[in-house]
């Protein structure tokens, strides 16, 4: 079970999963508590704007991953034998595998998603996908477009499918390059932060503070980390690792192999969107994938 981070949110989201199940709106109130405003009419009425604000979409995305676990489990779905996240995914898989309550993963969350918006000023920092290249071309772009200034490949999300990030002004120039190189497409993400690039440390440095408030055990079911493809321990060594979450790149690809090399036979994204079951299409071909976005693909999954 892969668990949907930042980027997959839209408008609108679980709205037919929350028609036949009333634990989604459920798990959507125990967030607004925390947040203190009406998550769940934000994702419904958006603006798409506002839900892609950094301190929206974190809480919107954790919120959606555990209200899709919850209904799997619910109806009888079976108890995966690994579970992982992309980027905020992770926080999700974490609640599912029992490491650590909903309530406090939202906390977290919620100071995690602050501390990312405020550690560079709107319009200052950005995130691209550049797509026909391989992760050699890909790092030498950013090494010739950084100049100065911070440009890093920072989601290695399937083979020829890379997501820089750093300072606007290089990343603006990444994209030229990249298009330059023979990229097939190279575009801007609506993403207000430049996340996992070096610029974002010192958020992850006192993330710890709040990470340190929070009850993290060792997990229930193994949660593979996607910032190296390796399972998380105890309690501590999911705070620690947490932390250097924010700044570290996101290996994807290592991270889908490692769930095949485990014996994996099927993944299933569990959150709004296709996103990571695109992805797993890509990196390993022959492993059966699905997205569990509706009433009708878990009936579906259910019966696989």
């Amino acid at each position: 079970m892969v668990f949907p981070g930042q980027g997959s949110q839209s408008v609108g989201m679980q709205s037919e999963l929350a028609d036949a199940h009333d634990s989604v709106k459920a798990t959507y109130a125990e967030a607004n508590a925390i947040l203190g405003y009406d998550l769940w009419q934000l994702v419904q009425e958006g603006p798409a704007e506002r839900l892609s604000e950094t301190t929206v979409t974190q809480p919107a995305m954790l919120a959606a991953g555990v209200a899709t676990w919850r209904v799997w489990i619910a109806a009888g779905g079976e108890v995966p034998s690994h579970v992982a996240g992309h980027s905020l995914g992770e926080y999700s898989a974490l609640v599912a595998a029992n490491a650590v309550s909903f309530e406090d993963a939202m906390k977290v969350v919620k100071r995690r998603s602050e501390l990312m918006q405020d550690a560079v000023p709107a319009g200052v920092g950005a995130m691209a996908a550049l797509l026909g290249l391989d992760d050699d071309e890909v790092i030498a772009v950013c090494a010739a477009a950084a100049g100065d200034e911070v440009c890093e490949a920072v989601n290695f999300n399937s083979p020829g499918q890379v997501v820089v990030a750093g300072h606007r002004s290089a990343i603006d120039r990444a994209i030229e390059l990249a298009q330059e190189a023979g990229a097939k497409r190279a575009l801007m993400l609506p993403v207000s932060v430049p996340a996992h690039s070096a610029l974002m440390r010192e958020a992850g440095e006192a993330l710890s503070i709040s990470l340190a408030d929070a009850e993290f055990r060792t997990p229930e079911i193994t949660v593979i980390s996607a910032s190296d493809a390796k399972p998380y321990g105890d309690g501590g060594d999911i705070r620690e690792r947490l932390s250097r979450q924010v700044y570290s790149p996101v290996q994807w690809v290592q991270t889908i192999q490692a769930l095949v090399g485990g014996g994996a036979e099927r993944v299933y994204e569990c959150g709004p969107g296709k996103v990571l079951a695109g992805l797993v299409r890509r990196i390993s071909r022959g492993t059966a994938f699905a997205a569990l976005e509706s009433p009708d693909s878990l009936k579906k999954a259910m019966t696989n």
